[in-house]
């Protein structure tokens, strides 16, 4: 019996997927659980497994295309087997004509003849996009994502054709088709040219699907979450002393000051579970576990993997998980299991020389915590001028959780296991 591959939803935020590459010919044979593509969801690159025994029959959707959940990417049957009513109704998906495909290098636009500034005459501009309802567009076959942008973009689904399947209206169909607004917009008046250089004058890269959802997540969070911030600054002298007395001891004592602060956070969250708690829109939960997400960057975005029980992990435990973590994170090997269930977050960016910067909520989070660089400057103690190692740290609140004076304590316990590091250890 023919069995579908079909765009599997491989991570719990995702909508699409792109298919990296076919990791099996057609014409192959393949058993259920072999790995048959790589599919870029929207945190990390994820292998696609046969679910049935047979031959890889048909590939229908082509390498760097990207695709809605659900939608049919080939066919495994047996040599012989009749598949044409499956593939039948199905349009396949080259890479070209994917919207989202991602090229492998970055597309570079030609330099323009002549530059006109682009104008909206004040009757043109004042009309708005007509939404459509819920009730409008659930009467025509199509994805939430294809939903959400006609009513951002004024588009009637019943005027667009399908291309998903069981025609389906999906994304693609909808960057295929033009505004109401667009459609009305006359053509801008010509101006005179202007010089034209060699080369080209700009060059657009294609977004990848982490990417996509940093963006949409951040928008999330910045918009409708109140946050306010508190900054401390911290006095780590005793934690650098710390820190050059464990690598004394060898290779297996060796951890970095982040770890040390990600100890001495997960270890303050644990004493108050009223900063490690998520805002559910109803009812606010707090956490009797820290589980603490990591912002890691890599090089086309953020992930933030997660270090679970963090605070009963002893120092040399959460540097090993860390680099771990990290090495997965930056080859996209990351399981969605592990960067998905953190109750708060830290980000670093001192080892980037920054001294002190505001990190972006990640929602239904209440907090993020950014930690700045390490700066030797003089502090007056007592009636002394002396020099110490001196460390910023902003916490990010969510004000619906979090109050100030809250926030406050949760920093006051920090900074007394910070610079009294033998805390951590005790």
């Amino acid at each position: 019996m023919a069995t579908k591959v079909v765009m599997e939803a491989l991570s719990p935020t995702m909508e699409e997927g792109r298919l990296v590459r076919w990791l099996v010919p057609e014409g192959a044979s393949v058993a259920n659980g072999d790995t048959l593509a790589e599919v870029e969801t929207d945190k990390a690159i994820m292998e696609l497994v046969a679910r049935g025994d047979g031959v890889l029959r048909r590939q229908l959707v082509a390498e760097g295309a990207t695709a809605p959940i659900g939608t049919l990417l080939g066919v495994i049957a047996a040599p012989n087997e009749d598949i044409a009513a499956l593939v039948g109704g199905a349009t396949p998906v080259s890479a070209s004509a994917a919207p989202n495909a991602q090229s492998p290098a970055p597309v570079v636009a030609p330099a323009p003849a002549a530059v006109a500034p682009v104008t909206t005459p004040p009757a043109v501009a004042a009309e708005a996009p007509v939404a459509l309802t819920t009730s409008e567009t659930e009467r025509v076959r199509s994805s939430p994502l294809a939903r959400r942008l006609a009513a951002e973009r004024g588009l009637d689904l019943h005027a667009i054709a399908g291309s998903g399947p069981n025609g389906r209206v999906v994304k693609r169909d909808l960057d295929a088709t033009v505004s109401p607004a667009a459609a009305a917009a006359p053509a801008a008046a010509p101006v005179a040219a202007v010089p034209v250089r060699a080369g080209a004058d700009y060059t657009d890269i294609a977004l990848t699907q982490i990417r996509r959802t940093i963006a949409r997540r951040l928008a999330e969070s910045i918009g409708p979450v109140p946050t306010f911030y508190l900054t401390a600054e911290l006095d780590v002298e005793r934690l650098s002393e710390m820190r050059k007395a464990m690598a004394e001891l060898g290779d297996d004592y060796k951890v970095s000051v982040n770890d040390i602060v990600l100890k001495a956070v997960a270890t303050a969250l644990a004493q108050h579970p009223e900063v490690n708690a998520h805002w559910l829109g109803d009812r606010i939960r707090q956490f009797a576990r820290v589980h603490l997400g990591v912002a890691v960057a890599i090089d086309d975005g953020l992930i933030t993997p997660v270090v679970f029980d963090a605070d009963t992990k002893r120092l040399r435990d959460i540097a090993r998980e860390v680099r771990e973590l990290a090495t997965r994170a930056k080859a996209r090997k990351l399981k969605p299991e592990e960067y998905t269930g953190s109750t708060f977050s830290v980000s670093n960016l001192g080892m980037f020389g920054i001294d002190q910067f505001t990190a972006i909520i990640n929602p239904p989070e209440a907090g993020i915590l950014a930690i700045g660089a390490i700066e030797a400057k003089p502090v007056v103690i007592g009636e002394t001028v002396v020099v110490r190692r001196r460390m910023r740290v902003t916490m990010s609140c969510d004000h619906r959780v979090i109050d100030g004076a809250t926030g406050a304590k949760f920093l006051a316990t920090l900074r007394r296991l910070i610079e009294n590091p033998l805390l951590l250890v005790y």
